[in-house]
């Protein structure tokens, strides 16, 4: 939730159509995002969805094919965006933690003479990646699949919704991340705790083209400033918190893989997301017991379970969620 101080930024922000570009704190965010991830321009975005989504629209066309991991949320948790409005195809790559290999990305690079097949025009990568309990993809990781997609002329977009942790994981700049793909984008929801909004960053023609896409798929800002603020203050004060997060998600992991009835891979857990398998009951039965004794989470299929830490969560909110899953267990 907002702090008292990000509400007050909010309220005393700077306003003006979006559309014409003429809301100066939206403009504001929209080059300190592209300072941050070392990148020619940005543009502001509803949600992590939608970035990802303008993004693969702006280099991919009806019929051609961006790679992505199995697991990623581009393929799993964005409604199909890509393939119901722009006939984008995603050619998914299975994977242990959601870190494709170079080779794998070599091998799942389509042959630009056979007809049979679509044109692979993309690679999508996700740091840190969801669905495997905030696994930070290592430098060395994506550089090598960046040289594949170099070596056969592909455009590559960072999913980096949490991109700020992982670099507080890595004790490395964002920048650093980015340059690894062309375009990336960010939530200055999420870990950094504004209530709305992702930037999507590339290159000057790129993001004007992903500009007329945001606005094409019902995103054109108004007097959105207000939201904007919110996520300027937070990329001036959230980000240094977020070892907090991460210490509270390790403690958390480490409370639970002391429990009978759960299993967990403590390796996983590398920022503030947790991750976990239900052995003892259904995770929809256990997340359900959770929550009416105040202590929520999601239940993903028939065992996982997922937490997530962040602002507002302190250590003895920690131990007291540890006391509740205890007791749903017992």
């Amino acid at each position: 939730m907002p702090t008292p101080d990000m509400r007050r930024a909010m309220a005393e922000a700077e306003l003006g159509d979006d559309v014409f570009g003429e809301d100066p704190t939206i403009d504001r965010l929209e080059r300190r995002a592209a300072q941050l991830t070392g990148k020619e321009a940005a543009v502001f975005v509803a949600s992590g969805t939608m970035g990802n989504l303008c993004a693969v629209l702006a280099v991919a066309r009806s019929g051609q094919e961006v790679i992505a991991d199995a697991d990623s949320h581009l393929f799993m948790a964005e409604g199909g965006g890509s393939a119901a409005v722009g006939g984008v195809q995603v050619r998914q790559v299975p994977t242990e933690a959601g870190v494709m290999s170079a080779e794998q990305v070599r091998e799942a690079v389509r042959p630009t003479n056979d007809y049979h097949a679509p044109l692979t025009v993309a690679v999508c990568v996700e740091d840190t990646h969801n669905r495997h309990g905030g696994v930070v993809w290592p430098l060395e990781a994506l550089r090598a699949v960046r040289e594949v997609a170099d070596e056969h002329g592909l455009a590559v977009h960072l999913d980096g919704a949490r991109i700020f942790n992982a670099a507080v994981a890595q004790g490395v700049a964002v920048d650093e991340i980015a340059a690894t793909a062309d375009t990336v984008t960010f939530c200055v929801s999420k870990g950094l705790g504004a209530p709305v909004g992702s930037v999507l960053s590339g290159p000057a023609g790129v993001i004007d083209r992903a500009r007329r896409w945001r606005k094409a798929v019902g995103g054109g800002w108004r007097e959105a400033g207000v939201l904007a603020a919110a996520g300027l203050w937070a990329l001036d004060h959230m980000v240094d918190r977020l070892p907090e997060d991460h210490a509270n998600a390790r403690t958390l992991a480490e409370g639970l893989a002391e429990l009978p009835g759960i299993s967990i891979d403590l390796r996983r857990v590398q920022t503030n997301i947790v991750r976990f398998e239900v052995t003892a009951m259904r995770a929809a039965e256990f997340a359900a017991a959770c929550r009416e004794r105040g202590v929520l989470g999601g239940a993903y299929g028939a065992r996982g379970v997922r937490f997530v830490t962040h602002f507002g969560i302190d250590p003895p909110d920690v131990q007291r969620a540890l006391g509740v899953c205890a007791e749903v267990l017992s």
